[in-house]
């Protein structure tokens, strides 16, 4: 679309409001149209440009618009747009054999789909298939989708839309607590894992679980926590799905994050950055496991020759441009910048966590509702001042940094250097 052809943000909020169903929301009092992205920048309708530190919540990881992929991307669209897995296509076997090669241990088995939920949902079923049980276990505040059983094992309330989800699922403390240390709260949530499974471990398929929990605020477990999990669910024949979605492909410092805790899961999902933007997603496991789904299955869109020629192009620029690795400098240059601002404000920031660019700050307050306004506060002067942030967290007071990983350490100082300044305005 040409500039002047932009209906303007007024008129967008106006449809949304009259199209859309009352369910979505925007982040922002005064939301920009974001009309056009190139890497770690994105426009809007009137030309402001925007240093995204956000990454549409850890999708564009390489970056808006990157010429790298998007070439490619358009080049399949123009050549073979669709079948579905009934024909013959080579663009999903190169990108199932080259997943082969980046998963953990022994996963080598794909299945192709659409969403993070579709994955989700996917691997739940698989487990249930394989195990002939019903039940789940899940970490409370973990988010993991938005269909029935994804939404079932979703232990943020925000998200728990439906009134009628699966009551065959159990969840036990997360390994966080912010009155005990990382050590502590893991002890709690190992003993709680214990009794479920002494009480009803041969009904539960699988534990699913986040590395890193993103919406629940940026939680990363103590790094023995997941060994432990693992040993305890081997016990009572309980898989492990690693709910990947949005810490996989780099985004940790580690192609999946999993990988700092040294475990295997049995079963992970994997959407978001691989794509770029491009909707697809997966879920994958091993020979044996995989042969369990065996009854007839496919996905109409899911592993189409675009979708599966883009991921490829994805996995191809992570590893010419090292993003992983980058993840892991930058992302200690960011946290440390984020550190230094929780010693000069400790009365606003609480506690910094996460680790390579899966980053939180959490905000306090008076209360819950104080320390949610504001960051909606914060968000919305880092937007003005050209700088696109996020926020998660139980009480959504947690100000998320989940960038494109191609952001600079120039990009980086900037960011910190006017949430200096905002902090400093608020703080007054």
């Amino acid at each position: 679309m040409e500039q002047g052809s932009y209906i303007g943000r007024e008129a967008v909020a106006a449809k949304r409001k009259q199209y859309f169903y009352p369910c979505t929301a925007h982040f922002y009092r005064d939301s920009p149209q974001i009309v056009r992205g190139n890497m770690q920048f994105v426009y809007d309708e009137k030309g402001k440009e925007y240093t995204d530190f956000f990454a549409g919540v850890s999708v564009v990881a390489c970056g808006h618009c990157n010429p790298a992929i998007t070439e490619r991307t358009i080049a399949q669209l123009q050549q073979l747009q669709h079948t579905t897995t009934i024909y013959l296509t080579q663009p999903a076997v190169d990108l199932a054999e080259r997943l082969e090669e980046v998963l953990p241990g022994d996963l080598r088995r794909t299945f192709f789909v659409n969403s993070g939920s579709e994955a989700n949902e996917g691997a739940l079923l698989l487990a249930r298939m394989h195990t002939g049980r019903k039940g789940f276990i899940a970490l409370e505040s973990g988010l993991h989708g938005r269909t029935n059983l994804t939404m079932s094992v979703t232990g943020l309330p925000m998200w728990r839309t439906d009134q009628y989800l699966d009551e065959d699922v159990t969840f036990i403390e997360r390994p966080y607590h912010p009155e005990l240390t990382l050590e502590e709260a893991a002890e709690i949530s190992l003993k709680s894992l214990a009794r479920v499974l002494e009480e009803k471990g041969d009904t539960i398929a699988a534990m699913i679980a986040e590395p890193i929990q993103g919406n629940g605020g940026m939680i990363m477990p103590v790094s023995w926590y997941f060994r432990e999990v693992k040993a305890l669910l081997d016990q009572y024949g309980v898989l492990l799905i690693a709910d990947e979605i949005q810490t996989g492909f780099g985004r940790t410092g580690a192609l999946f994050a999993m990988e700092h805790f040294d475990v295997v899961p049995d079963i992970i999902s994997m959407a978001k950055a691989l794509g770029n933007g491009v909707p697809v997603a997966a879920f994958a496991t091993t020979d044996e496991i995989a042969l369990s789904l065996n009854r007839p299955s496919a996905s109409t869109f899911g592993g189409n020759p675009v979708s599966a020629v883009t991921a490829l192009a994805v996995l191809d620029y992570i590893r010419t441009e090292a993003l992983q690795e980058r993840a892991a400098s930058l992302g200690a240059h960011l946290k440390a910048g984020l550190k230094s601002l929780q010693e000069r404000y400790p009365a606003l920031i609480s506690d910094v966590r996460g680790t390579g660019f899966m980053l939180g700050a959490e905000l306090t307050g008076v209360d819950a509702a104080a320390a949610g306004a504001l960051t909606d506060d914060i968000l919305e002067e880092m937007k003005d001042r050209g700088y696109l942030i996020g926020k998660n967290g139980i009480n959504r007071n947690v100000l998320a940094f989940q960038p494109p990983l191609i952001v600079t350490a120039e990009d980086i100082d900037g960011m910190i250097t006017v949430l200096d300044e905002v902090l400093r305005q608020v703080s007054k």
